[in-house]
C-alpha cells in the first residue's frame, strides 16, 4: 500500500510500504494492505512503517490519518526522518520543556503548551535517537 505523509511544507514520504502503525489520540492502530478505509485523528508520536521487513520510524506531530484499501495518507503539523533532528537540540528542547513545565500549574494557560512542547521534544528525541542507534549498529 502507499504511504503518504504530508506536512504543510512539504511531501516528507510516499512510497509502497507493508505495514503501518501510528499514534491514534485513542491509542495506536495498526494498518494493513486491504484495510477498511476509515479517518483517524493522529497525536504527536512516533509513526512506524514496514517496507520489505525493516521498520522505520518518522516523527510526527498532530494531524489526521486517512485510510484506503490501498493507501494511508498521514496529513501532520510536522514530520521529520531521524537524520533530520539534531539529537543535542532535541535534548536541549526537551530540558527546557522540563524546565518551564516545573514553573506552571495546572491551571496555568500555558501549562497545555509546556506539556504539547514536552512531548514533541521527546518524541523528536527518542526517533533521532533510534536513528543514531540503527546506524551505529550498521555493519561497515
Amino acid at each position: 500500500m502507499l504511504l503518504e505523509v504530508v506536512t504543510p511544507e512539504r511531501l516528507l514520504l510516499s512510497e509502497e510500504v507493508d505495514e503501518v502503525i501510528a499514534p491514534g489520540e485513542f491509542g495506536q492502530f495498526g494498518v494493513l494492505p486491504g484495510h477498511r478505509p476509515f479517518v483517524a485523528t493522529l497525536t504527536t508520536g512516533e509513526l512506524f512503517y514496514k517496507q520489505k521487513e525493516r521498520e522505520k520510524t518518522i516523527a510526527i506531530g498532530e494531524g489526521f490519518a486517512e485510510v484506503l484499501p490501498d493507501r494511508i495518507t498521514i496529513l501532520v503539523e510536522w514530520a521529520f526522518f531521524g537524520e533530520e533532528i539534531d539529537p543535542e537540540e532535541a535534548k536541549k528542547q526537551k530540558e527546557e520543556a522540563e524546565k518551564r513545565l516545573k514553573e506552571l500549574v495546572p491551571l496555568d494557560p500555558e501549562y497545555e503548551k509546556a506539556v504539547r512542547r514536552l512531548k514533541e521534544a521527546t518524541v523528536k528525541l527518542e526517533v533521532s535517537q533510534k536513528y543514531h542507534s540503527e546506524i551505529s549498529k550498521a555493519p561497515r
